[in-house]
């Protein structure tokens, strides 16, 4: 946490610099490094005209969707933040009650893995694939209310075959690591 205290012009243009250098900081994360309330930093953003978190999510994620040639946007599961084809993709997804056994709040596996091959699939540039195998592990349980930053990299293509490799975070810790092979049909 950052002690120093700016001035409202000072902490306003920092804020701006901050969140034009990453757009998915949260206003938790702004109250920290400025050392004021959460709703200090609202109203600056408000001043600002600087939308919350989940909205300039959602404006970045609506340019990378028209990228995307294999599957359809309301597919991927979680927001896609960053997609260049065939070399790299990047989405997150909120977690919430509604994805989690009941008694151990985990979430549900098939959750982090549809997030996973998902985005193996939108990494691709083709029409139409299918993923022909997946070498999955799960490296620690994630629970309800944790957010997921999924990392996708093709590491090769070969004829119509598509070698991609997914890593799931959780606050830099890996929670998921998936390799796919897709095949271009």
């Amino acid at each position: 946490m950052s002690s120093k205290r700016y001035s409202k012009k000072d902490r306003q243009e920092r804020l701006k610099k901050e969140i034009e250098d990453n757009p998915f900081i949260t206003d938790e994360e702004l109250c920290e490094l400025f050392n004021v309330s959460i709703q200090t930093i609202r109203l600056d953003r408000l001043c600002l005209n600087i939308p919350e978190l989940r909205e300039r999510v959602r404006n970045v994620a609506k340019l990378n969707y028209k990228k995307v040639r294999t599957i359809g946007e309301a597919e991927i599961v979680g927001e896609l933040i960053d997609l260049e084809l065939n070399k790299k993709a990047i989405s997150i997804l909120q977690t919430d009650s509604t994805m989690v056994f009941k008694k151990t709040k985990i979430v549900r596996g098939h959750f982090i893995f549809a997030m996973a091959e998902s985005l193996a699939m939108a990494v691709i540039d083709a029409d139409v694939a299918l993923t022909g195998v997946s070498n999955i592990k799960y490296k620690v349980p994630v629970l309800s209310g944790q957010k997921l930053i999924a990392k996708a990299e093709v590491t090769r293509i070969r004829g119509k075959n598509y070698f991609v490799h997914v890593k799931i975070t959780v606050k830099d810790e890996q929670v998921f690591r998936g390799k796919f092979i897709l095949v271009s049909i």
